[in-house]
């Protein structure tokens, strides 16, 4: 019988990047929310682009790993009540994007650096804001107590990771923004809709990890 924790290890070492995206890397078209756009007549975030650094907090449990989200404070100026990935803008003060990660992680859900073991990185994503983040992906200690900041993060909540990296829970969806239609990617856990910036790394983790599973229903326009 395999272990889903070790076949996660295995397709995290073998589909990750190990170093960072330096500030030098061929950046200048990342993928984001505007390269999802059927007809390609999104306009890009011009630069300059503000960077910023998310944690994909991956656990241990024992029917198989889960991926940690939160949901964000309704008094928040910015995507309050969204469902998001621990993190923020890279400060000056931090060394590198996985530093503001787990800083930031700590800031909104208490979670202490030392109890994450980095495994690698993503792509950024370009937000429809401006922000290239660059996600961090982690395996957290199982026994960690986390401890949200009221003031951030509303609730904190699991998926299981098998749910997240099928293929078929993704939608690409649309809305109306700023005067256009938006793309962005959508799937749904119980009564949560977890959707564009969060739902766009977790798809390009999902290509990463398992490109064989891919499908061409993924991506199938839904309202």
């Amino acid at each position: 019988m395999s272990d889903p924790l070790a076949e996660f290890l295995a397709r995290a070492a073998a589909g990750l990047s190990p170093d960072p995206p330096g500030p030098d890397d061929p950046t200048s078209n990342p993928r984001g929310d505007h390269s999802l756009d059927p007809d390609g007549t999104a306009v890009m975030p011009p630069p300059p682009h503000r960077r910023a650094a998310v944690l994909v907090p991956v656990v241990r449990r024992a029917d198989g790993p889960s991926l940690i989200l939160t949901m964000r404070a309704a008094n928040l100026r910015d995507h309050s009540g969204q469902v998001a990935l621990p993190g923020g803008k890279i400060d000056p003060t931090d060394p590198g994007p996985a530093d503001a990660a787990l800083r930031e992680a700590f800031e909104e859900i208490g979670l202490l650096p030392a109890a994450v073991r980095l495994l690698g990185y993503l792509d950024p994503y370009l937000s429809g804001t401006g922000f290239l983040v660059t996600p961090v992906i982690g395996l957290v200690d199982s026994e960690v107590t986390l401890t949200p900041n009221p003031a951030e993060v509303a609730d904190v909540f699991e998926v299981p990771f098998p749910i997240l990296m099928d293929p078929e829970r993704y939608r690409l969806r649309s809305r109306a923004w700023q005067g256009r239609e938006r793309w962005f990617y959508a799937l749904t856990y119980g009564e949560r809709l977890i959707w564009g910036v969060t739902a766009g790394i977790l798809n390009n983790l999902r290509e990463r990890l398992y490109p064989e599973t891919e499908s061409g229903d993924v991506g199938r326009p839904a309202r």
